[in-house]
């Protein structure tokens, strides 16, 4: 089971490179963001929950993704050969629950990759998003709000994946297939 973390902030391209990355290593994606916005489609419990802290800006409580991570690992059997993580863990106490969640199930993080991008070019990639999607959170102010919430919470896992030893920083500016080039040269290194 080899593990990845795509890590960066809002409008960085983790959902892009995930899909990409998904083709190339055989992996389970799992987009936090898109299962929680299933929930919220469906109304189910954890959606009206969710959509009350996205719509703020905010992140979900641990325990409620942490429980729907567990659920998704035990009951997927896809995820068994492998998982990509797009959108989680985005804190320290996440990553430290997900490193524990993994540990149970006799799996680790391999690797994490984090995307840098510029910050005025991930407000007009997410308003271009907002744009092309109908993504209610693609607007300017909450762009901002989840900026703000990403550097104050968020960030802190740069230093804490390079503890970990498991950090693979990549630039996350240029085309798609560029970003993508950059990404697998690093994984494939960190497999050798």
């Amino acid at each position: 089971m080899f593990n990845i973390v795509i890590f960066g902030a809002p409008g960085s391209g983790k959902g892009t490179q995930s899909e990409k990355l998904t083709d190339r290593y055989g992996l389970y994606h799992i987009s936090t963001g898109e299962v929680l916005r299933e929930h919220i489609a469906q109304g189910t419990e954890l959606g009206i929950i969710a959509d009350k802290f996205i719509s703020e800006g905010k992140l979900i409580p641990d325990e409620l993704v942490v429980d729907m991570l567990a659920k998704i690992l035990d009951n997927t059997e896809e995820a068994k050969r492998g998982v990509i993580f797009d959108g989680f863990p985005r804190t320290i106490n996440q990553a430290k629950a997900l490193k524990t969640l993994l540990a149970e199930r006799g799996a680790q993080v391999d690797a994490v990759i984090g995307l840098d991008v510029d910050e005025n070019e991930l407000i007009d990639r997410l308003i271009l998003r907002g744009k092309q999607s109908g993504r209610s959170d693609d607007n300017l102010d909450t762009i901002r709000k989840r900026l703000v919430e990403y550097h104050a919470k968020t960030q802190p896992l740069h230093d804490y994946y390079i503890g970990e030893g498991s950090f693979l920083p990549v630039k996350g500016t240029g085309s798609i297939d560029e970003i993508f080039d950059r990404i697998t040269a690093a994984i494939d290194a960190r497999l050798k």
